[in-house]
């Protein structure tokens, strides 16, 4: 068996011989003669996987990089796919690009591939948030649609989503049918790169004019927004796509204090301010957080680059800002919601199998089913689509701050959520509350549960195999406890097996099979592990639970429940 070394080389040398650019083939002889090989290796070998969400990877010359060659290979074998599923029709695909190095140009090679397969291409003229893809999608009648996007990864990154004619990612049995269309493309004189100008076309203004139509209709409680329509609102869109939309729609709705912070106005893919653009992390959220205190503000909004995600901020009784976590936001969202939801009959909401069970609780005092899926919006949105006409949707999140109100978007939408959470700030004023005094009230209601979330990071082909073996680890020799809770249940939806750890009994996991395992304690924690799909990142979700007799009792319980997470996450290591 070839080393990686060698299977490098080889890659490497057969990009030389093809007929890729002069400026490509020399990176590659200079990462050929290089004495260090580890970037040869992590460049070349293996392919940039087109996984059920698309592409991701750091951008740069090889068969394992972002490039001209593997986003035109992803959307050959994309488009291939297409003309056998739709043999008689004028296909019709749409792309939308966010404000990372090279998303415009990856968007528009993307659109130069499709229209030289004959593909009609409705491509945004100018950076829009993820969430405008997936409702312009099935607002225009596409067959697919590509965002360019890495979503919250560092700067180094990009990536390709693919969408379907229902506005969502790609799942079975469509992922793997393009995954095997994008394999069978050895060779780049496969791919047509040369346009058909004729079939690319920009979207017009109008899809997002529908698309602030069909948000401004699932507000609740529009007189509280009327009465506080001057509460202050800090919003940042972290160099990303989101300041064009998320203003606007926050002003559409009535809001007239909305604070931009400048410093991170202007969409820029080096996101010079900070670190990593990703609002679950408290560095990113620091000029959003200065600001809101400089204005005592209400609440503090802030989405990531390509605007499917976004963190909330609001203060404590001492007026101090502290960060939701994504649990917690969901929670504040599902509560506010089903109080407020008339029709409960028929109605479910969302959630993925790593986000707080506090949800279901609260959905089966309130009457209202709640259905879990894998970890990831389009297993949601693919739940949807088997019921749509049976139930009615309500909503959907998930821990890694993905929200979801009302079905006119099919994948997490941050525009929208900004919106939603602007309104919740304005009932709680209404009614003389705080948002974290509506925090406190949802955990006496319905317990107090306390999430957090631990990665390892594991980076290169090393790290690959680091990760693998972790997880093997985990699940042929489990733990038997963990920081003194014992294991009572362990759930593998590799196998799609249930056991009772006490009785040895099991029963299968009517979910489709994925890489993650769950373990649950006597003391009523569960610990979730699996590997990222977007990152090199070994995940851990850990998840404590207690009652919360009142408001006043908080302050401990919640040492209580950090302490337990700490040690649970120590024992983990």
């Amino acid at each position: 068996m070839p080393s990686l070394l060698e299977t490098a080389t080889a890659k490497a040398q057969h990009w030389l011989d093809s007929n890729i650019d002069e400026s490509s083939k020399e990176q590659v002889k200079k990462l050929l003669s290089n004495p260090d090989k580890k970037e040869l290796i992590d460049s070349f070998y293996k392919e940039l996987e087109f996984g059920t969400g698309g592409l991701r990877g750091i951008m740069g010359v090889g068969a394992n990089c972002m490039n001209q060659y593997t986003v035109g290979s992803a959307t050959q074998g994309l488009a291939n796919y297409l003309k056998k599923s739709f043999p008689s029709k004028q296909i019709q695909v749409a792309i939308a690009y966010d404000s990372r190095n090279n998303s415009k140009y990856f968007a528009q090679v993307t659109a130069n591939v499709f229209s030289a397969n004959g593909i009609l291409v409705h491509l945004f003229s100018d950076l829009r948030p993820t969430p405008l893809l997936s409702f312009a999608i099935r607002h225009l009648k596409c067959d697919s649609g590509v965002v360019i996007t890495a979503s919250h990864n560092p700067k180094e990154y990009n990536g390709y989503k693919a969408y379907w004619s229902d506005g969502a990612q790609l799942v079975p049995p469509h992922d793997k049918n393009v995954i095997a269309e994008v394999s069978a493309i050895t060779s780049f004189e496969q791919i047509k790169f040369k346009a058909d100008p004729s079939k690319i076309k920009a979207v017009s203004s109008e899809v997002e004019e529908a698309y602030y139509k069909e948000v401004i209709t699932r507000i609740p409680r529009k007189e509280s927004i009327q009465n506080q329509k001057n509460i202050t609102l800090v919003y940042s869109s972290l160099h990303g796509a989101g300041i064009t939309m998320v203003p606007e729609c926050l002003k559409r709705l009535g809001f007239e204090n909305v604070n931009i912070v400048q410093e991170q106005k202007v969409p820029d893919g080096n996101f010079p301010t900070i670190q990593s653009p990703n609002p679950e992390e408290k560095s990113a959220m620091q000029l959003a957080l200065a600001k809101a205190k400089e204005l005592n503000a209400d609440l503090v909004m802030a989405t990531d680059p390509d605007t499917d995600r976004v963190g909330f901020a609001i203060k404590d009784n001492n007026n101090d800002f502290f960060l939701l976590n994504g649990n917690q936001g969901f929670s504040l969202m599902m509560w506010f919601i089903l109080k407020n939801l008339r029709e409960k009959k028929g109605s479910y909401i969302a959630k993925t199998i790593v986000t707080t069970e506090l949800v279901d609780d609260m959905a089966r005092n309130f009457g209202v089913e709640c259905y879990n899926t894998l970890t990831g919006f389009k297993y949601i949105a693919e739940l949807m689509g088997e019921l749509d006409g049976k139930k009615k949707f309500i909503a959907a999140g998930e821990e890694s701050y993905g929200y979801m109100v009302g079905d006119f978007v099919r994948d997490k939408d941050a525009v929208s959520a900004c919106a939603f959470f602007a309104a919740m700030a304005a009932a709680a004023k209404d009614d003389g509350h705080t948002f974290y005094e509506w925090l406190l009230q949802m955990y006496v209601e319905n317990g107090f549960y306390k999430e957090a979330l631990i990665n390892l990071v594991r980076k290169g082909a090393d790290g690959e195999q680091q990760i693998k073996d972790m997880m093997e680890k985990f699940r042929n020799d489990p733990p038997q406890t963990l920081a003194g809770e014992k294991i009572v249940r362990l759930l593998d939806y590799k196998t799609s097996l249930e056991k009772d750890l006490s009785s040895g009994k099991t029963k299968p996991i009517a979910l489709p099979k994925s890489d993650v395992l769950q373990f649950y304690t006597d003391q009523g924690s569960k610990i979730s592990v699996r590997p990222s799909g977007t990152e090199p990142k070994i995940k851990f979700y850990v998840s404590v639970k207690s009652k919360l007799a009142s408001k006043s009792d908080f302050e401990r319980v919640n040492a209580e429940l950090d302490s337990r997470v700490v040690a649970i996450g120590n024992a983990l290591n």
